[in-house]
């Protein structure tokens, strides 16, 4: 009967085994190298007041230098569009944005489509237009499309508005 080598074999431990032991001198490691420093988040306590009606909240000043200016409606020149069905919706619309304060220069019929009622605007005008929306209720703005003009907010209704 043939013989078989009789080395000796060398069994290597598995990678978990190597992994875990990484980990715990790792562990080991950052334990000893922080031990001994202080928390690093500490306790705020709010003062408390004698009175329920006083506020324990700060007040908050704001900062005029980032305050927006308020918009100058008499300044902003807008044209109404009727693009639905109803009579007299431009001109409804048209005279309740100058009861507010904006310079309607002409209301009239639009010819195409539009999936919302919109307002218009150019890149100048942007801030005014948001204004313009939400004194009328309407929650789309989008910049200018040709055939409108690019000196005044343009509104394009769909339906009545709110």
């Amino acid at each position: 009967m043939p013989q078989r080598g009789r080395g000796l074999t060398t069994a290597f431990p598995s990678p978990v085994v190597i992994l875990s032991i990484v980990a715990v001198a790792m562990a080991a490691i950052a334990f000893v190298a922080t031990r001994g420093q202080g928390p690093a988040e500490r306790e705020v306590a709010l003062p408390v007041s004698s009175s329920p009606s006083v506020s324990a909240a700060p007040t908050i000043k704001p900062d005029p230098k980032k305050q927006k200016p308020e918009v100058d409606r008499g300044a902003v020149l807008v044209e109404v569009y009727n693009n639905s069905g109803e009579q007299g919706l431009a001109g409804s619309v048209a005279d309740r944005a100058a009861g507010i304060g904006w310079q309607v220069v002409g209301s009239d019929n639009w010819y195409g489509t539009i999936p919302a009622s919109t307002v218009y605007f150019p890149q100048r005008l942007r801030a005014e237009a948001r204004q313009l929306a939400l004194d009328l209720g309407i929650t789309r703005v989008l910049p200018v499309v040709e055939p409108m003009r690019g000196d005044r907010l343009t509104v394009i209704l769909t339906g009545p508005l709110g």
